[in-house]
Parts: structure tokens; sequence; C-alpha cells
């Protein structure tokens, strides 16, 4: 049963919150990644995509986590919210340019690019991203920089609006475990907050190569 619910974009932060809440026993947690790990889950989210995640069966997919991160889950909170209601949300953000250009040299290159993937599995989950996240979320105008900047804004200013704050975090993995354990009411771990997945971390993980932007 999910506890804590990601909801920030792609790219605001969303592997170091998982490997936080990891850490806070509040995991395993399901973050894009985890789709790479079991491509059979690429068909779940499509036909999510299709239905707009109503009468989806989500516990079917979330099934042993207790907590989710990043993209896919974050496109579908209204529905989680609705279907998990004693779960807590965090919205994971940071400055608008800066995240559109690290989205832009990562995992935009990283869906645009099908010839990279190393085999079939990996591209039907490639597509899938394309399609939630590309097709879906930007609408085909991720490339339109002003739009997807205003698109980012959108979802957070939704999400802020949708929550109470004892049921929302607005948080920036920058400011480290204070606000995040006591958010959760849980101890600070003695040890320093993850960073995971810098702009280098991504472009070798997926085999994109480094980009000037």
């Amino acid at each position: 049963m999910l506890q804590v619910i990601g909801i920030g974009y792609p790219r605001t932060g969303t592997m170091s919150q998982k490997h936080a809440l990891e850490k806070l026993a509040l995991g395993p947690c399901y973050h894009m990644i985890e789709v790479f790990r079991h491509p059979q889950h690429a068909q779940f989210w499509m036909s999510a995509i299709d239905n707009h995640g109503t009468s989806t069966d989500w516990h079917s997919v979330f099934n042993g986590f207790l907590s989710t991160a990043d993209a896919p889950a974050c496109h579908f909170w209204k529905q989680l919210a609705e279907y998990y209601p004693n779960a807590k949300f965090i919205l994971t953000t940071r400055e608008a340019d800066s995240w559109y250009d690290s989205f832009v040299t990562t995992v935009y290159q990283a869906m645009t690019h099908p010839e990279r993937s190393p085999d079939e599995e990996h591209r039907h989950v490639q597509q899938m991203a394309k399609r939630l996240i590309l097709d879906t979320m930007f609408e085909g105008r991720f490339e339109d920089r002003e739009f997807a900047i205003r698109r980012f804004h959108q979802h957070n200013a939704a999400v802020t609006a949708a929550f109470s704050k004892d049921k929302l975090l607005v948080f920036d993995v920058a400011d480290g475990w204070d606000p995040l354990c006591k958010f959760l009411n849980v101890p600070i771990p003695n040890e320093a907050f993850p960073q995971s997945n810098t702009r280098e971390e991504f472009q070798q993980r997926f085999a994109v190569p480094p980009t000037q932007h």
C-alpha cells in the first residue's frame, strides 16, 4: 500500500527522493527506473494513458512498493490521491530554467533516440515514456521552451492548490533531510542526503551523449 506519492516532474531530484525514501524505510519506491527493470509494466502504463487512469488497478503495479517518485506516477496524481486517500504527497521542484535545461539534455534525448536502446524491451519502455511525457504531459510541444516551462508551473500550481499543507510537501532536494523528515514525522538519518542521477550520471546510464545548451 502506497504511503508516500511523489508528484514532481522528472529532473526535479526524483532519483534522490527515491533513495531518500528508501533510506527512511518507505521503500521500495517506484520510479521510472523501475519500469526499465520491469519492462512488462510498460503495457500497464500504456493502458493507463489510454483510459486516463480511470478504472485502473493501481495496486497491481504498485504491489510491494511503499512510495513513488517521478513519472509515470506523477502524471496520474489526481487518480492516485483518490485511490490512496491516506497517502502523503511530495512535490519535488526546482528553478524552472534549470529544470528545462536539465530535462532537454537528459530525458528528452533518451526518449527521442530509439536507436540507442539495447533491446526491444527497452525500446517498448522508451516508447511508453515518450508517449506519456512528451506526447501527453507536454502535448508534443516540449521543444517550445516557453510552453514547457509554463506547463511545469501549471502542474506545480495545480498540485499545490489541491492539497492541504498536512498532506503535501513542496520539496527542493537541496534542502536535505530536515523538511522531508519533519513532514513524514520520522527521525533524521545520521548520513548525508542522497544526491543521485546528476546530468552526467543520467547520460551515462542511458547512453545519452553530453549536449551543450
